[in-house]
This record gives structure tokens, C-alpha cells and sequence, in this order.
């Protein structure tokens, strides 16, 4: 594989659901910057229904077909011995890991009220547990080489908010807390851990309904946010030259990258006698209430055109 640029070159890089969409543009980027390439992806529908052994093969035939090396792997991540699995196909094929990327992903979309029990747990156990469990897994060999990289795919569903996702949202700025922890826990090793909020068209974002011409106008605007556009941010944050990056949040959209805050105070108020409930309707909540956030959803904060 040519590329002028080998910002990864010899780093084994695992990325889950590297069958399609977002996934699998970073695994062909982490390929053409010379990394080794485990392609993670077990094949199933956007709920989360079904195999196939299929879309994961692709993206490591067309690695291959490049020049470059890749080996493919179907384990689920949302299973500790799953997850083991893939890590392991990374050693067994090339000796080593490097770079893990969580991207693997389902919806279950729902309004709150309406939400059950198993569609909470399927997508807290993709995004949520498949990210601990790949991590984890990962953990040991990170420790031992002293060295390693961890980027997770994050959502502003959960960093600001969108309707009809709790189970999503939640396990997305879970993922924000875990990404967090294991910056701070794993520093003196030399691992880094950082999330990327993308914006692209694709599976995820495909179900969006275009029943009027706004919702029309909103869609033709994602679909200029080709999942391509998320590769370069991943694959610099995975080089060396991101070696002083670490426990931060980034997104992108299109041609924009964008460093998201973090939650700090932002205005407090004291009594030096203490507080009842009484006062703090009276003072508190009132001094307070020029800070409140608002009850923003993610098109609301982002709401010019994609540059």
C-alpha cells in the first residue's frame, strides 16, 4: 500500500465493527498508514440481530488486495470471552496489539416511557460492556509493552442529548467516564485513552425519517459526512505524534474538528449557616438558574451546515 504518510507504521490495530460505515473507513486509513489491521465485526443487523461472517472478510480481502495485512474476526464484543478472542486473534496473527479502536455499535431506538428492559441491555452491553471488555482485554498486553492507544467512538446523543435514545445516550457518555478512567489508571504505563464523537452518514443515522422537506433538507446535509471523514483524526490520535494526547474528547463533522468540554462548575452559591430546603428554593435555585443548561439536542448545538 502507497501512502506518503506511514504515521502507524508496524502498529497492530484492532477496530470493532470494521464491517462498514465508520468502522470500516478507519480500518482501511489505519491500513494505508501501515498498521496491521485485526477487522472486527460480527456481521449483524443494526439492531443487533443475526451473523455474518461476510462484511468483516471484505474489509480484510481489501486490505490484502492493497498490500497491506489484516486478519479477520466475528467474536461479539459484548462478551468478555468474545472480546478475549478478538484481542487474541491480534497476537496470534501479529504478535502484538497496539491500537485498540471501539466502534462496534447497535440501535435500539425508543422514547423513554416506552423503552423495555432488552432493548436497554442490548445496547449497554454493545457499546458500554464492549468497550470494558475489549479494553480490559487489551489492558495486560498495553501494561506489559508499556505502550498502547485506546480511541472510542462516543456519541452527542449522550454528550448533549437527542430524543428516543437513553439506552444509547447513556452507554455513550458511559463511555466518555470509562475512556476518562482508563487515561488516568493507565498513564504510568504510557497508554493513552481518548473518545471521538463523529458525525457521518451512515447505518446509524440511515433510519433518520424524511417525511418533510426539512427532515429531506437534514438528511442530504449528513450525507456530505462520509464515514472517510472520521479516519484521519483516528489514525493521528494512533501515531506517536499524539503521544501528549490523552483523556480528551474530540468530534467531527465533515471537515470539522471540534474539542469537546468536560463537565466542571460553572457558578456555586454559600451560606455560611448551612442549608435547608427552604433556602435553597429561595436562594439557591434562583442564584443558580442564569446558569442553567437548556434541554439542547445535538442538532440544536450543532445547528449551521456541515462545513
Amino acid at each position: 500500500m502507497n501512502e506518503n504518510s506511514r504515521m502507524v507504521e508496524g502498529k497492530v490495530v484492532l477496530v470493532t465493527g470494521a464491517g462498514g460505515g465508520i468502522g470500516r473507513e478507519i480500518a482501511l486509513a489505519m491500513a494505508r498508514a501501515g498498521a496491521r489491521v485485526v477487522v472486527n465485526d460480527i456481521g449483524s443487523s443494526l439492531a443487533g440481530e443475526g451473523q455474518d461472517a461476510g462484511p468483516a472478510q471484505a474489509v480484510a480481502n481489501e486490505i490484502k488486495a492493497a498490500g497491506g495485512a489484516a486478519v479477520a474476526n466475528t467474536d461479539s464484543v459484548s462478551e468478555r470471552s468474545g472480546a478475549a478472542r478478538i484481542v487474541e486473534s491480534a497476537i496470534d496473527a501479529f504478535g502484538r496489539i497496539d491500537v485498540v479502536v471501539n466502534n462496534a455499535g447497535i440501535l435500539r431506538d425508543r422514547m423513554f416511557h416506552k423503552m423495555s428492559e432488552e432493548e436497554w441491555d442490548s445496547v449497554l452491553k454493545v457499546h458500554l460492556y464492549g468497550s470494558f471488555h475489549v479494553s480490559r482485554a487489551a489492558a495486560s498486553y498495553f501494561k506489559d509493552q508499556q505502550s498502547g492507544c485506546y480511541i472510542h467512538m462516543t456519541s452527542t446523543s449522550g454528550l448533549i442529548g437527542n430524543l428516543g435514545q437513553a439506552n444509547y445516550s447513556a452507554a455513550k457518555l458511559g463511555i466518555v467516564g470509562l475512556s476518562k478512567s482508563i487515561a488516568l489508571d493507565m498513564q504510568r504505563f504510557n497508554v493513552r485513552s481518548n473518545c471521538i464523537a463523529p458525525f457521518a452518514w451512515s447505518r446509524m443515522v440511515g433510519a433518520i425519517p424524511t417525511s418533510t422537506p426539512e427532515e429531506q433538507a437534514r438528511v442530504d446535509n449528513l450525507k456530505q459526512m462520509t464515514p472517510a471523514k472520521i479516519a484521519p483524526l483516528a489514525v493521528c490520535l494512533a501515531s506517536e505524534q499524539a503521544s501528549d494526547t490523552n483523556g480528551q474528547i474530540f468530534s467531527v463533522r465533515n471537515n470539522e474538528i471540534f474539542l469537546i468540554s468536560q463537565p466542571r462548575p460553572v457558578r456555586s452559591v454559600h451560606r455560611s449557616e448551612g442549608w435547608s430546603p427552604e433556602t435553597v428554593a429561595s436562594h439557591a435555585l434562583p442564584a443558580l438558574k442564569a446558569m442553567f443548561h437548556p434541554l439542547d439536542r445535538s442538532g440544536d448545538v450543532f445547528s449551521w451546515d456541515p462545513v
